[in-house]
């Protein structure tokens, strides 16, 4: 299904000032009651037992209900994450083999979604940010996937893990975000591209997307979320990414303590993790490594287990950029038979030359211009003890992402990360401001799941700032409308003219022109004002600048070597 024909962002109640709205999030990472005992401590655990940390949401369904099942889900995506982005990134040398594997490579549609997210446009060289959505399916149906573990009865197809790899324009930096699995989200009308049957319109958790319509309905549902255009999407299968964990060999991690993940009576759920001692080590048994990933309590909680993740798909990534693993025939032949046999992508990449070139780009990147984080979030209002939704903090990364705005700050100063309005398009003159109406909308509430408020006053700010510009047809509407994202849209069939003139209200404001968009859906120039933009009435003085992450996005830089903190309860003292 092509891109368009998607509504406006949904309305809010209340009027422009925000009524209506109240911020229900507790603020910060969303996992309540966090807090770490002091290891050695001989004092009984938060629930009473001394094994189960405070805090943190079991995904997949509220406090008591966790399976054993999302931990091994959860374990497998994040090797195939790792595996696929740092295979990708060495690939230059893998073009041979890929050729002969050309016939291995499963692909599917890009996008089987409504969403109206138009590509951003190419910088002066010409370039432009590429975004490439990575899914983990948690698919049963193959027997060499249900193997690994789950319910036997499992039926169709959830996205375990939904991550956003982000390559800057001028190719210098990538940045990784990762969206949790339960975050609940509006999931935009899918269609099927095998069976072609359509799913309405639905709010659900991000993982559900993947079901109802294939990877291409999930990437619909993160471009409308997050207003970045995905250029491509990677799915990763479990059994193909145990054997490439297999076959890069061993992993360094990190602990502070030595660290065994065994049952207690409150949390009999456990990943085995077994390290018998403290600091540097080598992880060579795939099971192990499995269970790095898998183990939440000794990390306290899924934060803790996020960051022990991305410091373990940091450490792969140095290590398959650092070793000459593509030098042998015969391992280079098992990595990326490996790596066709987990791997199934949109089509538009799906031929060993496009991964190639894919793979020589994201080659060029060293690792401390890497940036892994996760979307900032809050504990869901309606389902705090399981589900999530954006925080206010989310926004910021949006336009992070949006705007290719370094995630990190080891780059060379040139003026990059600070959006400014692009020259008027070529074609015809914008007519006089005078002549050309405006309506300003209030979307500064973000997202309609978040729940937070609209700026009070915002639209009519805007509005005023419009009018001072010689703008005397502006104007504003009263009911909000929540947006993540600023953007200005003009009626497609105004043509170019239509665009000439929205292009010149973005600059009054210094608005990128990469937000300037057609629509079917208005009758003139609307410009909504996002979440990214709650100040002011110049858009490039407020946008993050490089290195700007919120610290409740929990980034970790691709070149950091840390080691993880143990939980007392699981600190390993021998048998």
């Amino acid at each position: 299904m092509a891109e368009g024909g998607g509504s406006r962002p949904d309305a809010g109640t209340g009027a422009d000032a925000g009524t209506g709205h109240t911020d229900t999030g507790p603020g910060g990472s969303g996992i309540p009651g966090r807090r770490r005992a002091e290891p050695g401590s001989h004092r009984a655990g938060p629930r009473g037992d001394g094994g189960a940390p405070p805090g943190g949401h079991r995904r997949g369904g509220p406090r008591g209900r966790k399976k054993p099942v999302s931990r091994r889900r959860r374990a497998v995506k994040w090797i195939a994450i790792g595996v696929g982005v740092a295979v990708l990134g060495t690939a230059g040398a893998a073009f041979g083999y890929y050729e002969y594997l050309a016939g291995k490579i499963q692909k599917g549609e890009r996008v089987s979604g409504k969403s109206t997210v138009a590509k951003a446009k190419a910088n002066a060289d010409g370039t432009s940010a590429m975004n490439i959505l990575i899914i983990g399916s948690d698919n049963r149906d193959d027997p060499a996937d249900a193997a690994l573990g789950g319910a036997k009865d499992a039926t169709g197809e959830r996205a375990d893990v939904v991550m956003i790899a982000h390559l800057s324009a001028d190719r210098s930096n990538m940045s990784v975000v990762s969206i949790p699995r339960d975050t609940r989200v509006r999931i935009p009308e899918c269609t099927d591209p095998k069976t072609h049957h359509v799913y309405a319109p639905t709010e659900d958790i991000i993982n559900a997307s993947l079901n109802r319509g294939g990877a291409g309905c999930t990437l619909a549902t993160v471009q409308n979320l997050t207003k970045v255009y995905i250029d491509h999407w990677m799915m990763i299968r479990f059994s193909g990414v145990v054997k490439m964990a297999e076959v890069v060999g061993g992993v360094e991690v990190c602990v502070e303590q030595p660290v065994w993940d065994h049952p207690t009576p409150r949390a009999p759920g456990t990943s085995h993790l077994l390290l018998k001692k403290a600091g540097k080590q080598t992880v060579t048994d795939p099971k192990m490594a499995l269970a790095w990933l898998r183990a939440r309590h000794p990390f306290m909680d899924d934060a803790g287990r996020a960051k022990a993740q991305h410091m373990y798909m940091n450490s792969l990534i140095r290590k398959l950029r650092g070793e000459s693993l593509f030098t042998s025939p015969g391992k280079l032949n098992k990595i990326a038979t490996a790596a066709m046999s987990a791997f199934v992508v949109s089509e538009e990449i799906g031929t060993p030359k496009k991964l190639y070139d894919l793979g020589m780009q994201l080659k060029t990147v060293p690792p401390d211009r890497i940036t892994m984080l996760t979307m900032p979030h809050d504990a869901d209002p309606e389902n705090r003890g399981a589900h999530y939704v954006p925080s206010k903090d989310a926004d910021t990364v949006w336009s992070l992402l949006r705007n290719d705005t370094p995630m990190d700050a080891n780059g060379k100063p040139h003026g990059s990360g600070t959006p400014t309005a692009s020259p008027t398009p070529s074609g015809p003159p914008a007519a006089a401001p005078a002549t050309v109406p405006v309506t300003v909308v209030n979307g500064t509430a973000g997202s309609a799941a978040s729940g937070s408020p609209a700026v009070p006053g915002r639209a009519g700010d805007i509005a005023d700032a419009l009018k001072a510009a010689g703008y005397t047809q502006a104007g504003y509407d009263r009911t909000a409308a929540p947006s993540p994202a600023t953007t200005v849209t003009y009626p497609s069939s105004g043509g170019a003219q239509a665009k000439a003139d929205a292009t010149a209200v973005a600059g009054v404001l210094k608005i990128p022109v990469s937000d300037v968009k057609a629509s079917a859906d208005v009758g003139h120039i609307t410009l909504v004002i996002g979440a990214d933009w709650r100040t002011g009435t110049d858009f490039a003085a407020t946008a993050p600048k490089a290195g700007g992450v919120p610290k409740s996005a929990q980034a970790v830089n691709g070149a950091e070597e840390g080691c993880m903190p143990v939980y007392w309860p699981y600190v390993y003292h021998g048998k």
